[in-house]
């Protein structure tokens, strides 16, 4: 069974950071790229990283360039995402999923779904807060 634990959300002040975990299991792990997406209320799903462990390549949206980090432990089947100087915009529930990348520009990217790999439905996310 294919499970994609998001882990690591909570509450933090503008300008703090925070680390998110994705734990993996049930597929093989450096087989797919598999990247972060945030969903505020109200909002549609906005993908935010992607991170191909089997290429060593990262990409991430306009909105998060310069801020955020993903990066991954294949030995833990994890992949994690270091957010810093958190805004109240990053406030959402984050999820992580299989992705992939499209219209890459000035070091920006759009990070998509991968709708061609089934992972089965979107795990219950963490929350992340940025109070202002």
């Amino acid at each position: 069974e294919v499970q994609l634990q998001a882990s690591g959300g909570g509450l933090v002040q503008a300008g703090g950071s925070l680390r998110l975990s994705c734990a993996a299991s049930g597929f093989p792990f450096d087989g797919y790229a598999v990247g972060w997406f945030r969903q505020a209320p109200g909002q549609e799903r906005e993908g935010v990283s992607c991170i191909s462990s089997s290429e060593g390549t990262s990409y991430y949206s306009e909105s998060v360039k310069g801020r955020f980090t993903i990066f991954s432990d294949n030995a833990k089947q994890t992949v994690y995402l270091q957010m810093m100087s958190l805004k109240p915009e990053d406030t959402a529930v984050y999820y992580c999923g299989a992705c992939y990348v499209h219209a890459c520009n000035g070091g920006s990217c759009n990070v998509l779904v991968d709708t061609r790999v089934d992972f089965g439905p979107w795990g219950q996310g963490t929350l992340v807060t940025v109070s202002s």
